[in-house]
């Protein structure tokens, strides 16, 4: 399979929920049409920030259909797959692929943390499950799983497994990866905010970003800057954008970027329990950190 054109900023998209949290699927399609508007280059549906283990399955595809049809082929949309059993892993690959998605996250079996052959054994079972195209999420302090690069050399001799979020904190991962695996077989992509910079310098092709759903001109405009050459500007923006990217990496940063979301008056903070909105000193945190690098946001 040649490998598809997954480039730019793609924002993991925020599911939007009603007061009594059924989810608000007019609201999830609005969320999605500004950020193609203002210039994002593709979206990933479903994924942590889009609380996907948090929608039942019928919600699932309910979610996917209503991106496909405000996305209207204006950029790729990727779909998060995440469950808990390979058997329900390979049922939404093959939904999903009916519905139209243009390609799959694919992340390891949630809560069991399996041994690196069950691991590629659950991989490649999903892999077979449809002709999409799959990158695979690699975040181990999140997973407590970590793909190792002799598996990833395994992985990318399947033919529709193509990309790669890295979202190890190490960069070090970025180069290590480049050097074991061809590029013309796997892409990487860079997949924690606070290190997005240095996976775009890195060699990654595009940016998998949580913080893009409040400041999704700034992160394009941080990788046009990346893509131009313009380091000095690369920087510049970065280091505004740094305070808030950091939130993507903590343990609340489900809640922490619908809140950003909320502040900027792009969507709604509402969150399906486990999850609760912030309160308290956090919130406040949160809402002055928002405020403040609205009130800085640099001049592009």
């Amino acid at each position: 399979m040649a490998l598809p054109n997954w480039r730019g900023v793609f924002p993991a998209v925020t599911t939007q929920f009603n007061e009594d949290l059924s989810i608000n699927l007019a609201e999830t399609q609005r969320v999605i049409d500004g950020l193609i508007r203002d210039g994002v280059h593709g979206l990933i549906i479903m994924g942590t920030v889009g609380e996907n283990n948090s929608l039942e399955p019928e919600e699932k595809r309910q979610v996917l259909a209503a991106a496909k049809e405000v996305t209207a082929g204006r950029v790729p949309v990727i779909t998060g797959v995440s469950e808990l059993t390979t058997p329900r892993a390979v049922a939404y690959a093959k939904d999903a692929e009916k519905i139209g998605a243009d390609g799959l996250m694919l992340l390891p079996a949630m809560v069991y943390v399996p041994t690196e052959e069950e691991l590629f054994r659950h991989f490649a079972a999903v892999a077979g499950a449809s002709a999409l195209p799959i990158m695979l999420y690699n975040n181990p302090p999140a997973y407590r799983v970590d793909i190792s690069v002799p598996l990833l050399q395994r992985l990318a001799e399947i033919p529709t497994i193509v990309a790669l979020k890295e979202s190890a904190p190490d960069t070090r991962r970025f180069t290590d990866l480049a050097n074991a695996i061809d590029e013309s077989k796997m892409m990487l992509m860079a997949g924690l905010d606070d290190v997005a910079l240095e996976g775009l310098l890195l060699g990654a092709r595009g940016w998998i970003s949580g913080l893009t759903n409040a400041f999704p001109k700034e992160s394009v405009a941080l990788y046009d800057a990346v893509v131009a050459g313009d380091l000095a500007k690369a920087r510049a923006i970065y280091r505004w954008f740094l305070p808030l990217l950091h939130l993507d990496a903590r343990h609340d940063l489900v809640q922490s970027i619908k809140l950003a979301e909320q502040v900027m008056g792009r969507g709604s903070e509402r969150v399906r329990p486990p999850r609760y909105i912030l309160e308290g000193k956090t919130r406040a945190d949160v809402i002055a950190m928002v405020e403040k690098a609205a009130a800085t946001r640099p001049s592009l």
